[in-house]
C-alpha cells in the first residue's frame, strides 16, 4: 500500500472553491504541489497556468499522482494524449469542487489511484468512487499484490484473465515456491500448479523460465544478483550479450535481476555502468578488502590476484551481496567478461 504522505501529488484547480479544497489537501499532504488557473487571485501557494493542457504535459511524469478538482470531462480530454501504460502512468483522480466525490480515474491498481481516492476522501469528508471490477466484487487484485510484493509483471495482458477468474470465483493453479503471492490469496482461489492448462489462467511466481500457457500470469521476484568482472574498455553490448546468453541457457529471467555487483576498481567502467542503466537495475561496488573476506569461492584465480590483489571478483561479489556460501551459477567466462549468479533472500 502506498504511503501518500511521502508521494509527490499535483493538485490542479480552476475555481476558488477548488482552491479551498486544494489547500486542505496541501495541509494534510505537505508534499503536494498546487497548480491553479491564472484567473484566480495571485498567490505564493500555487503555480499559475493559463492553459491546463500546456501546463500538465511537462509535469505529467514528474508526479506520482494528479488530483483534478474539476469536471470529469475536462480531465478526460486533457489527459488522453498523455496516457501510455497503466503500469507506468501516474495515478489520476478527480473530484467536484464541492468536495462531494473523489473519483479514481486512471491507474487505479498499480498506480494507486484507488488508494489515493480513499485517502483524499478521508481528508475532505468526500465519498470515494471506485469502479475497478476486483474492488467492486471484493476479490484480490493480483496486480496490486504484485506491486506491493515488489514483483515484476512480465506479461501484463494476463492480469485480466486472473482478475476475471477471481471475479467468477474460479480457482487457479498457482506456482509460488517463495510464498510471495499465495499468503495474500484465499485458499479457495488456489489450485496445485500441476493443473496448468491452456484452457484457463494461472499464476507463476519464480525466476525460472518455463513454457507456460498464454493466460498464465508470470510474476518475477527481483532476487538474482549478477557478480561481474570485465576487462578495461569492454562495451555494454559485450557485457549484455554474455549476461543474456547465460540467463537464457540456464532458463532464468533477466526480469528477476535485482542488481549487478563488482569490484570498486570498475566503478568508472562506462560499459558496466551503461549495462546497469539499460537493464534498469542498481550497480554496487565492493573494495578489494571486502571481496578478500570471501574465502569459499569455487573458482579462485591467481591471474586475477596478480592483477588486482584478490582471487575473485564476480563470484566473491555475488556471494558477498547475497550472504550466500554457494552460487546459483559459478563463474562463467567470455572473452572480456566474467559472470557469476547468486540468489538473495527475497524481501520487499
Amino acid at each position: 500500500m502506498f504511503d501518500w504522505a511521502e508521494k509527490k501529488l499535483a493538485v490542479w484547480v480552476l475555481t476558488p472553491h477548488g482552491m479551498a479544497l486544494a489547500n486542505r489537501v496541501k495541509q494534510a499532504l505537505p508534499h503536494s504541489d498546487l497548480f491553479a488557473s491564472q484567473k484566480l487571485v495571485p498567490g505564493e501557494s500555487y503555480t499559475g497556468f493559463s492553459a491546463l493542457a500546456n501546463a500538465l504535459a511537462p509535469a505529467w511524469d514528474h508526479y506520482d499522482a494528479h488530483y483534478f478538482i474539476m469536471a470529469t470531462g475536462i480531465v478526460v480530454r486533457t489527459i488522453a494524449p498523455l496516457i501510455r501504460d497503466k503500469t507506468k502512468d501516474p495515478a489520476v483522480v478527480c473530484g467536484d469542487e464541492a468536495g462531494h466525490f473523489v473519483i479514481s480515474l486512471v491507474s487505479g491498481h498499480i498506480g494507486g489511484a484507488n488508494e489515493l481516492a480513499v485517502k483524499l476522501s478521508a481528508i475532505l469528508g468526500a465519498t470515494p468512487v471506485i469502479t475497478t471490477a476486483t474492488d467492486v466484487n471484493q476479490v484480490p487484485a493480483i496486480d496490486v499484490i504484485a506491486r506491493d510484493q515488489g514483483l515484476y509483471i512480465e506479461n501484463k495482458a494476463a492480469v485480466k484473465h486472473v482478475s476475471m477468474a477471481f471475479i467468477k470465483g474460479e480457482p487457479l493453479p498457482v506456482h509460488d515456491p517463495f510464498h510471495l503471492v499465495s499468503p495474500h490469496l484465499p485458499s479457495v482461489l488456489m489450485e496445485a500448479p500441476s493443473l496448468f492448462s491452456s484452457e484457463k489462467s494461472g499464476i507463476w511466481v519464480d525466476y525460472s523460465v518455463r513454457d507456460l500457457p498464454e493466460k498464465v500470469l508470470v510474476l518475477r521476484p527481483k532476487m538474482l544478483v549478477a557478480g561481474m568482472g570485465c576487462r578495461r574498455g569492454v562495451t555494454r553490448q559485450e557485457l549484455e550479450d554474455h549476461l543474456r546468453k547465460i540467463f537464457e541457457v540456464r532458463g532464468f529471467s533477466v526480469n528477476s535481476l535485482s542488481k549487478i555487483v563488482s569490484v570498486d576498481l570498475k566503478a568508472d567502467e562506462p560499459g558496466l555502468l551503461a549495462l546497469a542503466r539499460t537493464l534498469n537495475v542498481p550497480i554496487e561496488f565492493y573494495t578489494r578488502a571486502e571481496l578478500d573476506q570471501v574465502k569459499t569461492v569455487p573458482n579462485p584465480s591467481s591471474l586475477v590476484n596478480k592483477h588486482i590483489g584478490v582471487e575473485s571478483v564476480c563470484e566473491a561479489a555475488a556471494m558477498l551481496a547475497t550472504g550466500r556460501t554457494c552460487l546459483l551459477i559459478p563463474k562463467t567466462a567470455g572473452r572480456t567478461v566474467t559472470l557469476a549468479l547468486a540468489v538473495m533472500p527475497f524481501r520487499f
